[in-house]
């Protein structure tokens, strides 16, 4: 698969999803633009905007095995990972598969289980395994997390640790509908005689496979990578950051311009990629100092000033 195919994938299952969830096109080219750098996406919103949708209805497009867990205070690691049991027939202990063994796994509402299940995505998340009683047990490829948080609620939740934010490739909120697409919800339910509409399945996982590894054969200028560099370091130096964007986030940055310069059908990066994935990428990695955060600032004007004290660099093609 080449740049331009991989662009007319990415467009089919952009509206494969956009023709069962009723959403802003920019928040489902940011998902796509996730799933095609094959890293892991946090969703931060209020109830009822369509998250777990969402969710479902991209695993469908992509063709790949759903699986949805419900964090809840009591959730325990082995609920998320799976466990060994004993087996009486032959007097031994199999292991059995918890809801972490999937393509596609929805952490929903992931800030309601204590730290410690929450790290039991960890291994998972970073390196595509987890481990039971000392023994390490693959998981399949491709792997995505897609996990929820309600920003409102705050009681019997936990904040997640900054070691977990990390490991999110991108974070984004699927936000409230345009007043059309809004009115279009009404209309589908008045219509009781139409079933409503579902997302189609686009690709296998092979298929996706193959979409994935088309980023690596997308350049980025020598310049450019400077230019993501000093955006990086500047954002330690800022007034209003305690911690800034660590090495991990620096290569995330790269590896998502490039996944969305493919999307956009190039086969190199120009500046525009990089502040189209910016702030998903970045602004869930800082941490805010305390008058920062009395002040309620917000991550993504960090993210855009820094961008504003930087200039861009000029990419010839």
């Amino acid at each position: 698969m080449d740049v331009s195919e991989a662009a007319e994938t990415a467009e089919s299952v952009l509206e494969s999803v956009s023709g069962a969830v009723i959403t802003r096109e920019s928040f489902l080219e940011t998902l796509v633009t996730g799933v095609v750098a094959g890293g892991h996406v946090l969703l931060e919103d209020v109830p009822g905007t369509g998250k777990t949708l969402t969710a479902q209805s991209l695993a469908t497009a992509l063709g790949l095995e759903f699986s949805r867990v419900q964090f809840t205070p009591d959730l325990l690691p082995a609920d998320v990972t799976g466990s060994y049991v004993y087996n009486e027939r032959d007097s031994s202990f199999e292991f059995r598969e918890g809801p972490v063994f999937a393509n596609v796994v929805l952490a929903d509402e992931i800030n309601r289980a204590p730290p410690k299940t929450q790290a039991a995505l960890l291994e998972a998340m970073s390196e595509e395994q987890v481990t039971v009683d000392g023994t390490t047990h693959h998981l399949p490829d491709p792997f995505i997390v897609l996990a929820t948080m309600n920003p409102v609620e705050q009681e019997g939740t936990f904040p997640l640790p900054e070691a977990q934010r990390d490991r999110f490739w991108l974070k984004s909120s699927i936000g409230y509908p345009e007043p059309d697409r809004e009115r279009e919800l009404l209309d589908r339910r008045a219509e009781r005689e139409t079933s409503t509409p579902s997302a189609w399945k686009v690709l296998s996982p092979d298929a996706v496979r193959e979409l994935q590894a088309v980023p690596e054969t997308v350049s980025v200028d020598s310049d450019l990578r400077g230019y993501m560099t000093e955006l990086v370091q500047r954002t330690r130096r800022h007034e209003a950051v305690e911690v800034g964007v660590s090495p991990r986030g620096l290569q995330r940055l790269f590896e998502l311009a490039r996944a969305h310069a493919t999307i956009e059908g190039r086969a190199y990066v120009i500046p525009a990629d990089i502040e189209r994935v910016a702030v998903p990428t970045l602004s869930h990695r800082l941490v805010l100092t305390p008058e920062a955060r009395v002040g309620a600032t917000d991550p993504a004007d960090v993210i855009e000033s820094v961008f504003e004290s930087v200039p861009a660099p000029t990419v010839q093609r």
